[in-house]
């Protein structure tokens, strides 16, 4: 939002969602968003929804879903 320049209430305007929320969501004080949402917000803001952290994570997560193989790798490299 900073960096985009744009306060919460023009957000909220932007998303049709609540600058209270917005709010909450920003200070971590709200579980990450559904998809859709993160979409929305991220639209507004004009950048990709890949930006956000919570997006990548379920992106990964499905990816490595389908391929077992290739979440062993992927484990083993994180947590090795």
């Amino acid at each position: 939002m900073i960096q985009a320049g744009v306060s919460y209430r023009r957000l909220a305007e932007l998303t049709e969602l609540s600058a209270g929320y917005l709010n909450h969501l920003a200070h971590g004080n709200r579980p990450p968003p559904a998809d859709p949402v993160i979409e929305r917000i991220a639209s507004a803001l004009d950048v990709p929804p890949d930006r956000f952290l919570e997006y990548r994570i379920r992106r990964i997560g499905e990816a490595l879903q389908g391929d077992p193989r290739r979440a062993d790798r992927v484990y083993g490299q994180l947590c090795s």
